[in-house]
């Protein structure tokens, strides 16, 4: 080395030598050049370990989410199908209690729900509907053999028993299990539909008093009428109302117009009969035409 620059001697052939010179900034550069290629390949080894760190998680994150999914849609079935299995057992509960009087329902219990139930309020629900129809499982097991061998009790001659169409028109869904227009899913239907003009006159069924007239959350536009004895219907998805609550109303008398108010697919009524709060099939009630022929 001399000066500011490094002498090297390369053997060229046998007995022959060859000489270089290189500056020493070259030098001190190639150096320079080579550290930060070793740094460069240690941080893209780090940053890719950290990479691969980051994707196993995740995935482990990915299926852990998978697998709740598939718990979560596991337990939303096991509440449908409980659900409509107590339904099921409330329509029949329901059949005893009016023949016999041997039960009275919780009154939310068997309610509909004033918006969208979410998954904790469908199942909290199912537990109280289970809790209270276990509790009278007894009862209604003895009473319904019992309602196979006796005849129900009529009160078809009184002017508060409803008995009539609450509209001119033609049934489209009936009382029971079905599957929900809106959701696809099976539900259980409270009442009946039955389809007729826009604007069509509602009429009540029997004699009462009107207790509720307004718009009701999925009902729409409802009227619900007292008839003494625990009888309530219901009359849903009305256009407008002709009644008010408190009013004293006839067999017969309009209380309300065909609409499509609510979860509504087309002009229609939905009516329901509820025995102490808990609806039963309409169609036992339903014997003659509003105009009574």
């Amino acid at each position: 080395m001399s000066g500011k620059n490094y002498t090297f001697y390369i053997a060229s052939t046998p007995g022959s030598m060859r000489k270089v010179i290189i500056p020493a900034y070259q030098l001190h550069a190639l150096a320079i050049l080579a550290l930060i290629g070793t740094l460069t390949v240690i941080a893209a080894v780090g940053s890719y370990s950290r990479m691969l760190w980051k994707v196993g998680n995740y995935n482990a994150l990915r299926h852990d989410q998978e697998t709740l999914k598939k718990q979560y849609k596991q337990l939303q079935g096991t509440v449908v199908d409980t659900n409509q299995r107590l339904d099921s057992l409330q329509s029949l509960a329901t059949e005893v209690a009016m023949t016999y009087g041997v039960l009275r329902y919780h009154p939310a219990a068997f309610d509909e729900p004033d918006g969208p139930a979410n998954a904790q309020d469908s199942f909290d629900r199912s537990i109280e509907q289970y809790t209270f129809l276990k509790r009278n499982a007894a009862v209604i097991a003895v009473s319904s053999a019992s309602l196979r061998l006796m005849p129900a009790m009529s009160f078809a001659d009184s002017t508060y028993t409803p008995s009539i169409w609450p509209v001119m028109g033609h049934i489209t869904d009936s009382f029971g299990e079905r599957m929900d227009p809106f959701s696809g899913e099976g539900a259980f239907h409270r009442g009946v539909d039955v389809a007729s003009d826009y604007g069509a006159p509602v009429h009540a069924t029997a004699d009462g008093v009107v207790i509720n007239a307004e718009t009701h959350t999925g009902y729409g536009r409802l009227v619900v009428i007292d008839h003494g004895f625990g009888i309530t219907t219901w009359y849903a998805h009305l256009s407008a109302f002709s009644a008010i609550p408190g009013a004293r109303v006839k067999r017969g008398e309009v209380v309300g117009y065909t609409g499509i108010s609510g979860r509504s697919t087309g002009p229609h009524v939905h009516y329901e009969v509820r025995m102490n709060n808990a609806p039963v099939n309409p169609w036992r009630y339903m014997r003659s035409n509003p105009t009574g022929d």
